[in-house]
């Protein structure tokens, strides 16, 4: 199978009820023509759903949204990046997922 975004080739088992793309969240809408993409196209698509919900959402509501997620393996690009020195960096949405603030001062805290 190929990516509709990309056009890179990937598998997909969903036919089967345990495709890898079951472990990301479940946040997009629903479309007609819904078809598989490849991991990182469907990571971008969800970040940009994220990012659509961060504007219209209360922090309440994100909340909410994640901690659906909470025990969910951490994903990269989703719930963090490695910044220019090799670290770790928590997103939005894994401190969301986290549901609290730890006092770190982290550089994307929603709380």
């Amino acid at each position: 199978m190929n990516c509709i975004s990309c056009q890179a080739p990937f598998k997909c088992e969903s036919q089967q009820g345990s495709c890898w793309c079951f472990s990301l969240p479940n946040i997009l809408p629903l479309t007609k023509d819904a078809n598989c993409l490849c991991k990182a196209c469907l990571i971008d698509k969800i970040n940009d759903e994220l990012a659509r919900l961060y504007k219209t959402k209360s922090n309440s509501e994100l909340v909410t949204l994640a901690a659906q997620y909470q025990n969910q393996f951490p994903v990269e690009k989703l719930d963090y990046y490695l910044n220019e020195d090799g670290y770790r960096v928590m997103t939005k949405w894994a401190h969301l997922k986290r549901g609290y603030c730890c006092g770190n001062g982290c550089k994307h805290c929603a709380y």
